[in-house]
């Protein structure tokens, strides 16, 4: 096993109870990919994905691999309100959990009669979306005729009026869907969030991204106690509790071929381990260098996005230690809307040829964690701001004078966070004793899900490759990105090993 990010490790769990010896090879110090937590004087942040949102995933893993479930080594427990949105126009609106009527509810009585049920009309087209690609696109190996899932699954909806009856136009974008059924710029924000979270500009993503909101709203949004780090401890307590085997600072540099398949890798200081399977939980770029013909996909197969590492969106993250304790009313999660969607889009994503000029007031998450471990006593506070931008972001400028490796721009941009953070944390800037900015490094990004339509732009490359005996897992396989279907690509992975590459997938 190359790394131990979430997906990986999920499938060295899996397989280990199967009866497989599992070696696991991490160039790094530590395991859990993006699942990272910064730490400092008793303060603790999440700098990865703040909250879970098909914990059933992980609920299954856990039951699938040991006697013990996942909420006997976790605490998990739901957070409501599921978002606090503020709006450009100062707008508030808080979303119950994993409720669509009260949603509905809420959404009229802050926008508007009518907002609600425009929302909810909405999600009941996106549930359409998810039951029609979910077994492929979360449950299941990628088809190998995937082009089938080029085809959006996103209802069309009939125009009306004298130019329209009886049209039912072809979906397109995200966008699109939003600008013509919601129509609220308020619904389209809050719509286009999501998208913009998982690092999808919504101008160019399928309509079939409305399954982003639809999983949210349906499945819940969940917090783990400890931090969200404190899942990737208990996967990897999990791991090394069945017999799996962790090297770290460990960096494979080959990987072994023998009589056209798989055979082991080898690391940088020319150890080599022997196997009868690798699996790589690495960037494809990565993962190509490390064989003799490059990727091992063939042109015929989904191959990586053709996008380059310094253009993809990453996530830009400022930890906030407080003085002052944490109002017991507070919302764990507020999202404060650009006042221009569009300024932000072109930042992140580009609007034709040229360099990206990040927007004056992106959309920022603010992240109040009701955890006591995040925070030395109860009199102080721990605030996590995040903004996804064009990544690796911000480059170049002058350093801050005495902060070697730290750009002004970076901490310009860390200035305008926590001012706009104000509209969920009134006084923030008054109650700040420390800060630490953390861009995103060079060649992270956001990988995003596997998405249906587009002609299979958004799918994602096969867990099983052209060579036999060598299978990808993680955020840049199929099913993709994000905590849920990380786990997922470990269930697949782990399924074609166990079953044999004909193998599509559990009942």
């Amino acid at each position: 096993m190359i790394g131990a990010g979430m997906g990986a490790m999920a499938a060295a769990a899996r397989l280990a109870v199967a009866g497989h010896r599992v070696a696991v090879f991490e160039r790094g110090a530590m395991y859990g990919g993006a699942l990272r937590r910064f730490e400092r004087d008793g303060f603790a942040f999440d700098t990865g994905p703040g909250l879970l949102h098909l914990p059933a995933v992980y609920r299954d893993l856990f039951v699938k691999t040991g006697r013990e479930p996942l909420e006997s080594c976790v605490e998990l427990s739901q957070v409501d309100p599921a978002a606090r949105h503020v709006f450009a126009d100062g707008t508030e609106v808080s979303l119950p959990n994993a409720s669509r009527a009260g949603v509905l509810a809420a959404l009229d009585g802050a926008l508007g009669a009518g907002a609600g049920e425009r929302w909810s009309a909405f999600l009941g087209r996106a549930r359409e979306a998810w039951d029609a690609t979910r077994r492929p696109l979360l449950e299941e190996p990628l088809w190998q005729d995937w082009r089938v899932l080029g085809r959006d699954p996103y209802p069309a909806v009939r125009r009306r009026g004298l130019f329209g009856r009886g049209k039912a136009p072809t979906t397109a974008t995200l966008a699109e869907v939003a600008a013509r059924e919601l129509a609220d710029p308020r619904l389209v924000a809050l719509l286009e969030s999501h998208a913009l979270a998982y690092g999808f500009d919504p101008r160019g993503a399928p309509a079939s991204a409305a399954v982003l909101p639809y999983m949210e709203q349906t499945f819940g949004s969940w917090y783990v106690r400890g931090g969200m780090r404190a899942l990737a401890d208990a996967l990897y307590e999990r791991c090394a509790a069945r017999g799996v085997e962790f090297t770290f600072g460990a960096e494979v540099t080959r990987i072994t071929e023998k009589d056209g398949r798989a055979a082991g890798v080898e690391l940088a200081d020319g150890r080599v381990a022997d196997a009868e399977t690798v699996v790589a939980g690495v960037e494809p770029a990565r993962l190509a260098a490390m064989l003799r013909t490059g990727l091992p996909w063939s042109a015929e197969d989904v191959r990586p996005a053709a996008r380059p590492g310094d253009r993809a969106p990453g996530r830009f993250t400022v930890a906030l230690a407080l003085r002052g304790a944490r109002p017991g009313d507070a919302a764990h999660r507020t999202v404060v809307h650009t006042p221009d969607r569009a300024a932000e889009l072109a930042g992140v994503f580009g609007d034709g040829p040229g360099r990206r000029v990040p927007c004056a007031r992106p959309t920022v998450t603010v992240l109040r964690p009701d955890d006591a471990t995040g925070r030395p006593d109860d009199g102080h506070e721990a605030v996590t701001l995040t903004a996804t931008v064009a990544g690796p972001v911000p480059a170049g400028g002058p350093d801050v004078p005495g902060v070697p490796g730290r750009s002004a721009e970076a901490e310009a941009l860390a200035d305008r966070m926590t001012e706009i953070a104000e509209a969920a944390v009134p006084g923030l800037r008054e109650r700040v004793l420390w800060r630490e900015v953390l861009p995103p490094a060079d060649g992270e990004s956001v990988p995003g899900p596997a998405l249906a339509g587009a002609d299979g732009r958004f799918l994602r490359p096969a867990n099983r490759t052209r060579i036999p005996g060598l299978y990808a897992v993680g955020g840049w396989s199929h099913p993709g990105g994000g905590l849920a279907h990380a786990g997922m690509s470990g269930a697949i992975v782990a399924g074609l090993i166990v079953n044999g590459d004909d193998w599509h997938g559990s009942a």
